[in-house]
């Protein structure tokens, strides 16, 4: 693999919660309203999200809110 190959993470809920400080629910809800990214289904009882959507979504927040 090259040097700037980017490495793909996945994240699971705890993880999102701790980073964005919002609830379980307002992130479902957000999802449901298309304003955080959505999860992804890695097995039939388990999700995650892709680390690099969220830092992008705590990203874009800092720019709207300037």
């Amino acid at each position: 693999m090259a040097a700037s190959a980017k490495t793909i993470r996945f994240i699971r809920l705890p993880a999102v919660l701790a980073r964005v400080g919002l609830s379980r629910t307002q992130i479902y809800k957000m999802i449901g309203d298309g304003q955080f990214p959505a999860q992804v289904r890695l097995s039939a009882r388990t999700v995650a999200w892709l680390e690099d959507q969220v830092v992008d979504w705590m990203n874009q927040r800092l720019v709207d809110a300037c």
